[in-house]
């Protein structure tokens, strides 16, 4: 057991800690918020609760059985995190497109420094010489600027494809899952089941 200096030693240096302090620190910890919300699994946003009981017995087909219900809400939370990844990639690609960054340029001590040195030697500095982040201007012509904008925001694109990926092999494997139980029980006429058309891949005997 912890002593009460012990104790109050790790409450003093709690008060002090105050994050990071550098620029890029700070920037990092901001867009945490951000991923950690892909990462939030939707059956812990109530708001979705009702949409996916909707989504998961129209893929049941009328089904019941704990299987198939299970399945099928495994496909709607999939489906569901799937779209949030392509809305927040759509997100990420219109405000690199609009202000030619994902992040907004920040006005630092070390940058302020250089705008005041610049204007003490008799310059007349751009305010942006006082912030650092300022992007490279954007192409002013189609399609020039979408193609940059798009590779401005790459970085951030490719992270959140790892959480779509993951989640369309949720989905896929559901999928699998749910058509091998409906083909065992005989339960399948001609037509294919509505389960499969967001799939990436037909089922595997």
């Amino acid at each position: 057991m912890a002593s009460a200096k012990k104790i109050a030693a790790n409450k003093r240096n709690a008060a002090r800690s105050t994050g990071p302090r550098s620029a890029a620190g700070r920037r990092r910890v901001s867009r945490n918020a951000y991923r950690h919300g892909l990462s939030q699994s939707v059956t812990s946003l109530s708001q979705f609760n009702e949409e996916l009981d909707k989504r998961a017995h129209e893929l049941a087909e009328g089904l019941r059985d704990p299987l198939t219900l299970e399945n099928a809400r495994t496909i709607a939370e999939a489906e569901l995190d799937i779209s949030r990844a392509r809305l927040a990639k759509i997100s990420l690609i219109e405000r690199a497109y609009a202000f030619g960054a994902i992040h907004p340029p920040r006005f630092t001590t070390r940058a302020i420094k250089r705008w005041l040195k610049a204007f003490d030697a008799g310059l007349d500095p751009p305010v942006s010489l006082a912030m650092e982040g300022v992007p490279d201007q954007m192409p002013s012509e189609e399609p020039d600027r979408t193609a940059e904008a798009v590779r401005r925001a790459l970085p951030e694109l490719l992270k959140l494809d790892r959480y779509e990926r993951r989640a369309a092999a949720r989905r896929d494997r559901a999928v699998r899952q749910l058509f091998r139980a409906r083909r065992e029980e005989g339960s399948f006429g001609k037509t294919k089941p509505n389960y499969l058309a967001g799939s990436t891949s037909e089922p595997r005997n």
